[in-house]
């Protein structure tokens, strides 16, 4: 065996152990964690993530596009042509939890002078447009300034000192250009400068950790003085995930700001994960999935998120919107997003959609809070 392919075997077993302890890990960790984060938000036993999507005619989102005029193409399903209406009329109902209805005027009153920042991919950006929509119709007559400079975009009421910012940074750590090229370095996070002075956080990364190709954004990987062309990417999520998670307990006071990690975010390219053919997409979808339950389990990167931020000393809340996203196999632009038919987009969110239920459960994880 040459050396080069004893140490490529010697990095993939590695790679599989890491992964197999964190998965031992998450099973011990687990009942402890919920335990911890239900005492902490003052819900008691009631998980406002578990539950099931019902339909509802009556129901309607809180805005639409006439109404909130700043969501952008890529998210505009109904702009974009889609010509069934039915995603817009599903609720999400927790088991033996009543979910409080978002509350735009009490959110404002909430936050009135402080300031709120998301930090991640485009589903930060989905999130981020929802809440924007949302806060924007409760008070349709207040003015508003929207702004985008580099990766930060902004959202200000000056009526009520709110402001409501997004920080376009996928990888949480830092991606940077260099003489070899653009290194993705997983253990540094000089972005996280920009992050501080906020009173509430909002993290999200993932969507970019599994890339390939053409899509794949760096050139290098670099762990210390360890620079290689790729690696495991659940491990390579792991480190990046854990540099960020030390960054929080350095520079963050939780009785100042608090912080939310968005769960992972799921596609949906492949039917077998819901009992369908390979081949089926979003394409096409026009109703969830029934039940509270998703056939193919959750992404192996949500067992790595729970796992960082069970060890982590300072407290940070997860949105755990995987499962309940999961469901929607309906929810996507697919044929009616930026690229219109040439395209089919099962990652990202319509709006209105499912990121709206996304803040209405930050809302009441909020209002619910001790």
């Amino acid at each position: 065996m040459g050396c080069g392919t004893f140490q490529s075997f010697h990095s993939f077993v590695f790679s599989l152990l890491v992964i197999l302890l964190m998965s031992l890990l998450h099973k011990c960790n687990a009942r402890v964690g919920q335990r911890k984060s239900r005492e902490g938000s003052g819900l008691g036993t009631c998980n406002l993530f578990d539950g099931s999507w019902v339909y509802n005619h009556s129901y309607f989102p809180l805005y639409n596009t006439s109404s909130c005029p700043f969501i952008e193409e890529q998210f505009n399903c109904e702009e974009n042509g889609r010509p069934d209406r039915h995603y817009l009329h599903y609720r999400w109902k927790p088991k033996g939890c009543k979910l409080p209805r978002f509350n735009g005027r009490d959110f404002l009153k909430r936050f009135k002078g402080k300031k709120i920042l998301f930090v991640g991919d485009s589903l930060s950006v989905n999130q981020w447009l929802s809440l924007t929509c949302m806060i924007h119709v409760a008070v349709p007559q207040s003015k508003y300034n929207l702004q985008r400079i580099g990766n930060l975009s902004s959202f200000i009421l000056p009526e009520y000192g709110v402001s409501v910012m997004l920080s376009r940074n996928p990888f949480l750590v830092d991606l940077v250009e260099e003489e070899i090229g653009t290194v993705l370095k997983l253990d540094s996070i000089q972005n996280g400068n920009s992050w501080k002075g906020y009173d509430m956080i909002i993290f999200n990364t993932w969507h970019w950790w599994i890339h390939d190709g053409d899509k794949k954004p760096w050139n290098y990987i670099q762990e210390g003085t360890k620079v290689e062309k790729d690696m495991n990417r659940l491990v390579a999520f792991m480190m990046g995930l854990t540099t960020w998670s030390k960054w929080v307990d350095s520079n963050v006071d939780p009785k100042v700001t608090k912080v939310f990690f968005q769960g992972i975010s799921p596609t949906h390219y492949n039917g077998k994960e819901w009992t369908a053919k390979k081949s089926v997409t979003c394409k096409g979808q026009t109703k969830p999935i029934s039940g509270s339950r998703y056939r193919a389990g959750s992404p192996r990167a949500v067992v790595i998120v729970k796992e960082v931020l069970a060890n982590m000393s300072k407290h940070v809340t997860l949105l755990d919107v995987t499962t309940l996203s999961q469901l929607r196999k309906d929810g996507h632009p697919s044929l009616y997003g930026i690229d219109g038919k040439r395209g089919n987009d099962c990652s990202h969110w319509c709006l209105a959609g499912v990121p709206d239920t996304w803040n209405q459960l930050l809302y009441a994880m909020l209002v619910l809070q001790k």
